[in-house]
């Protein structure tokens, strides 16, 4: 009974999936990324370094640092916020997603997730912008912010507001089962190579489940202050453990790099068969599948990671905007790339086929360049990335819920709040145990209905993007004009006397 009605959800999903992400959605990411990179005259490549010098030093610095003690807003530091946002677009999209996008759109895939990349780049600074220019503070100084907040309130479309929380929701949902089910699967692998069988496969699983939510539900219970503490730690760590190990791996095979780079670029325009076992894919599978894995990757677009960002206790809209520019390039640039370049220098295109899991694939990346160590190395990487994003999205859909019940007593949306997360603790015990593409393609599903009215509010705004940009850089050059902090006239006139105080300097 259990399998028949998951063969029906995927059936309805994949009808639902071949519309949102067809053409139109397509086109409405890249031509977002392409109106905001005109408009904004390429920032992403023009203020690169900047947002270097700008986030990296400074943030790292205000590690350990106090938080103002006077009540008026209570935030995380930028960097508990980088790292929080970091942590819900670096997890199994970075590693087992490429493979996927490799398997089933070919290497050209990659091509498309760097175009995405380049794009999403200026689209994630957007979203930061507006994210931090319309964010709100409630009653005890807690910001909160995100799409649904710029488009309640700068678009002024409360509807389409109320939609956008309602598809963070249920994206968050989707993301966490997908993270989840990539931790048991990988761990359930791992434990059949070292006992030399694969019964009892679905056991593993349900434990990894449960061990998962139960450790997840102790942190998100604890809010954005303690999910942003949990991030600052095992983000910085595991990067660079998967950085160094992916750096050793391709250097091993350096000799196919060239080869491996020709692939990526050739199959993304060229429709032949990849291998014995792929039969060929046709234009639109290999964007669709590049587009998609990129935007579950790096998820600019999505606007989820905003809703970390507007907790900052940044004041300027611009320097938050400037660590999405970073975001989107560690991500997607360095993480995806390596996984790419790891994969096609370790194994043979020609030998590759759609039907294999990609789970299983990705451990033999490890497995095959460094033995048991790899498999053992992976089985510790792959959860931290996969974990701190189910705790980062439980921030995003809880904040996309209590958006949603605005209209009940601040002290009356905890109730629904508690639901969320009971039931996504819950479900995260779930989803370890379904099969795993049902789960990618369903959360690939909500990912693109959440990004639909994001990109949309984005388009309309983009000329204010460039107005608060303007803004910004206008008085780093010494222009005495009003800072835009906020949309809202007290909080704009509060955050201009943080900035004045010394509170924040403008860098």
């Amino acid at each position: 009974m259990w399998d028949s009605f998951l063969k029906t959800v995927e059936q309805v999903n994949g009808i639902i999936n071949s519309y949102v992400w067809g053409w139109p959605t397509i086109i409405l990411i890249l031509g977002t990324g392409l109106l905001l990179t005109i408009r904004t005259r390429c920032l992403q490549v023009r203020k690169f370094g900047e947002s270097l010098n700008t986030t990296i030093v400074p943030t790292i610095k205000s590690l350990g640092k106090k938080k103002q003690a006077d009540g008026r807003v209570r935030s995380i530091s930028q960097f508990e916020a980088f790292s929080t946002a970091i942590s819900g677009t670096v997890g199994t999209g970075n590693i087992i997603g490429v493979v996927a996008a490799i398997l089933t759109g070919g290497p050209g895939a990659v091509l498309w997730m760097w175009i995405s990349a380049f794009f999403g780049m200026i689209t994630n600074y957007a979203e930061n912008v507006l994210g931090l220019y319309f964010r709100k503070k409630d009653s005890k100084g807690n910001l909160s912010g995100g799409s649904f907040y710029y488009i309640a309130f700068g678009l002024k479309w409360k509807w389409l507001a109320y939609l956008a929380s309602i598809f963070c929701i249920f994206a968050a949902i989707g993301m966490s089962g997908v993270q989840t089910n990539k931790i048991s699967g990988s761990l359930a692998e791992a434990f059949s190579r070292m006992t030399g069988s694969s019964e009892n496969t679905q056991l593993v699983k349900l434990i990894v489940g449960i061990v998962v939510a139960v450790v997840a539900g102790f942190i998100i219970i604890g809010g954005i202050k303690r999910i942003g503490k949990v991030a600052s730690m095992l983000v910085p760590f595991m990067s660079l453990l998967f950085i160094v190990l992916a750096i050793i791996a391709i250097a091993t095979h350096y000799y196919r790099i060239p080869e491996a780079f020709a692939l990526i670029f050739s199959k993304a325009f060229n429709f032949s068969a990849v291998g014995g076992g792929i039969l060929g894919f046709t234009f639109a599978t290999v964007i669709k599948k590049g587009m998609a894995r990129g935007v579950f990757s790096n998820e600019a677009g999505l606007g989820s990671s905003v809703i970390a960002h507007s907790a900052s206790e940044t004041r300027e809209p611009v320097k938050q905007g400037l660590w999405g520019v970073f975001e989107i390039f560690f991500d997607t640039f360095i993480i995806c790339t390596l996984t790419a370049l790891m994969f096609l220098t370790t194994f043979d295109v020609n030998t590759l086929s759609p039907d294999m899991e990609d789970a299983v694939m990705s451990m033999s990346v490890f497995s095959t360049n460094f033995g048991a160590f790899g498999t053992a190395t992976f089985s510790i990487i792959l959860p931290l990335f996969a974990f701190t994003t189910i705790i980062a999205w439980s921030y995003y859909g809880e904040k996309g819920v209590e958006f949603f019940f605005g209209f009940l007593k601040e002290e009356h949306r905890k109730i629904p709040v508690t639901i969320f997360k009971v039931l996504y603790v819950l479900l995260i015990a779930v989803s370890a145990t379904i099969h795993s593409q049902v789960v990618w393609d369903i959360s690939d599903t909500f990912n693109g209905l959440m990004a639909l009215p994001n990109l949309i509010c984005l388009v309309a705004l983009s000329g204010l993007v460039w107005k608060i940009t303007k803004n910004y850089f206008d008085r780093k050059k010494g222009a005495k004009i009003e800072p835009m902090l906020s949309a809202y006239p007290d909080m704009n006139e509060e955050f201009k006397q943080d900035i004045m105080s010394g509170d924040q300097e403008m860098q």
